[in-house]
Parts: C-alpha cells; structure tokens; sequence
C-alpha cells in the first residue's frame, strides 16, 4: 500500500515515489526548478507560500513545498513507524 505524506496545505505524494528531498537555497536547485516548470514537470504545492523544499520524484517530476526538508521528513519517518505498528498487528 502506497505510504501518502502530507506536504503542506492537505497536499498529498506518495512516499515511496520520492527519490530525494532538497532545499531550494542553492542556486542549482533553482535552476533545476525553472527548468523543471519550463518543462511542464514542476507541481507547485505551495500554495503561494515560498517554496522551501522540493521533491524530486521517481518519474521526473519535481514537487514544490512550501514546508521545510526537516518537517516532511519527520513526517516521512511517522509514516513509516505507523505502517511497522500496523504490520506488527496483523502479524
């Protein structure tokens, strides 16, 4: 079953589809950003809010949070704990 983490303002990727999440302070990141939106493969999930992470997913596209590295990540290992309880049970 896919793993959905929230990424801010009841946005929702799947979490087992995200090869890497990045701030968005260096200046390649933002470039990768542009050119991801130029192409058509950025999602902006911010909400208009300051895009402080992007999501780097398996299938190219880049997905925009206005939430930072650290908190989606809490909320990626919360995940995973919660789908280890829930196995632990049906076991």
């Amino acid at each position: 079953m896919a793993q959905l983490i929230n990424i801010g303002f009841g946005n929702m990727v799947n979490g087992d589809k995200i090869i890497s999440m990045v701030s968005t302070d260096a200046a390649p990141i933002k470039r990768m950003i542009q050119n991801a939106r130029d192409e058509g493969l950025a999602v902006d999930a911010t909400c208009g809010r300051r895009t402080r992470t992007a999501l780097i997913m398996e299938s190219g596209h880049l997905v925009l949070s206005a939430l930072t590295t650290e908190t989606i990540a809490i909320r990626c290992r919360s995940g995973f704990k919660n789908e280890e309880k829930e196995e632990e049970n049906d076991g």
